[in-house]
């Protein structure tokens, strides 16, 4: 086992020896024969060394040197590649408030065993993230990890939709967006004022389109298979309602939207005409809506009860267009932890939501492996949230701080229990085989590398 002191030194493939299972501060690194993909960087598809110190890329190149062979510690694995660290948009933690389904340290370790250095996080705990004192609890608590957190503050009082929050105040103390996370701002004129507020500091409004009276009681996607499991359905038209709603407030307001997690081709095609006219909107598609379907519920397995719920082969096959076309800009983790007692109950009854942090990338290279390229995937994980969010990009180059995943795009694996690092263990994923697979992560001067035992 490695530890934050270590100096030993690797003399064989990486692969073939037990890697470090928690973080630790390297005296040196060197990342041998790793593929870059970065679209900004001089080295964009190029197998590279990196010799890093203290944090900081000192080498890149064919050759690198200015290590110490007694001090360097190497990681040669076949295969390897390396971008920029990646970011999350919208995973759900319950600190404060919900500890027991995730703390921060928790989804920390989670975040990085999925290739995360970045976690933007959704204000529903409690107290709500609705002020700059939970903000700042935030930051506070959270300054000392691997991965970073990007506070998103709520929209409204305790996300009840009904009182605004002091978003200018909260923007000024680092919250990189706003929104009331898996609730639903319901109310026009409220999410109309809320769109003319952030516009004042070009500030960012997230929304998960769902229209609550179009699809209440509902259980599933509404179609054959909800008919023949005698489940009350949510319609595609209960998200594409809300969705046409937000974009025409966003257009009359000249302000920014985000279009949290979207699942249905009318969705894709609203959003594609919106950017054709111009409207600020981006939007994001959770991981797991790419590789299963509503028929996968058959078994009633509450792991796949999900928000927004899983729709058919026809809203799937819309999904992967159009982020191969740029329409969807991110695939999200959709990370929404519950312990077993709100997640193994009788269908009707189980919480939405499930675990992503750790199987979103493999899940989307999975899904994706016939209609995205390599490095278009890792637009999706490691460039496209952070510009969304105004956030600098990490670059791979002599000089700079290294925030890097790194990975292995081709490597086949099964997920297993053992794998989960979140307090929660919701996850439908467990058992399947899935291809690419996370090796590791740097940032603040810290390396965590998965095991691979």
């Amino acid at each position: 086992m490695l530890t934050k002191n270590s100096s030993f030194l690797f003399d064989k493939p990486a692969h073939l020896l037990p890697l470090p299972e928690i973080p630790f501060l390297p005296m040196q690194l060197l990342i041998k024969k790793a593929t870059v993909i970065h679209p900004y960087s001089a080295f964009d598809g190029e197998q590279v060394d990196i010799f890093i110190d203290n944090g900081t890329i000192k080498s890149i190149g064919k050759r690198v040197s200015g290590f110490d062979n007694d001090r360097v510690q190497v990681i040669d694995y076949e295969g390897l590649c390396i971008s920029s660290g990646w970011l999350d948009i919208g995973a759900q933690v319950g600190d404060p408030g919900f500890e027991y389904r995730e703390d921060l340290e928790s989804a920390a370790t989670a975040g990085m065993t999925g290739g995360y250095t970045g976690l933007a996080i959704q204000p529903n705990s409690n107290p709500t993230v609705h002020s700059k004192s939970e903000v700042l609890y935030l930051k506070k608590t959270t300054q000392e990890l691997l991965v970073d957190f990007y506070p998103i503050g709520a929209v409204s009082e305790n996300c009840e939709g009904k009182e605004i929050t002091e978003m200018y105040d909260m923007n000024a103390f680092g919250t990189v967006a706003f929104s009331d996370g898996k609730k639903s701002i319901q109310d026009d004129g409220f999410m109309m004022r809320s769109l003319q507020y952030v516009k004042v500091f070009d500030g960012l409004i997230i929304n998960h389109p769902h229209k609550k009276e179009v699809a209440f009681g509902g259980q599933m996607h509404e179609g054959m298979t909800s008919t023949s499991m005698g489940l009350k359905g949510i319609p595609n038209i209960a998200e594409e309602l809300m969705l046409q709603r937000d974009l025409y407030l966003a257009e009359y307001t000249n302000s920014r939207l985000l279009a949290s997690n979207i699942s249905t081709a009318g969705a894709v095609d609203m959003i594609r005409n919106a950017k054709r006219r111009g409207i600020k909107v981006t939007a994001s598609v959770p991981a797991m809506n790419l590789i299963f379907e509503d028929t996968d519920l058959i078994n009633f397995d509450t792991n796949l009860k999900v928000w927004p719920p899983l729709r058919e082969e026809l809203d799937i096959r819309a999904l992967k267009k159009g982020l191969a076309e740029g329409i969807i800009d991110f695939i999200s983790s959709n990370h929404n932890p519950f312990n077993k007692e709100e997640k193994e109950l009788e269908f009707l009854y189980a919480k939405f939501g499930a675990i992503g942090l750790e199987t979103a990338y493999s899940a989307a290279n999975t899904a994706l492996m016939d209609e995205l390229k390599l490095n278009e995937l890792v637009e999706k994980f490691a460039i496209r949230p952070r510009e969304i969010l105004k956030l600098d990009v990490p670059k791979i180059e002599k000089g700079a701080k290294a925030n890097l995943t790194l990975f292995h795009p081709k490597e086949e694996w099964v997920f297993s229990e053992s794998d989960i690092k979140s307090k929660s263990r919701n996850s439908p994923f467990i058992g399947k085989k899935m291809v690419g697979k996370v090796i590791g992560v740097i940032n603040n001067n810290q390396f965590w590398s998965n095991s691979s035992e």
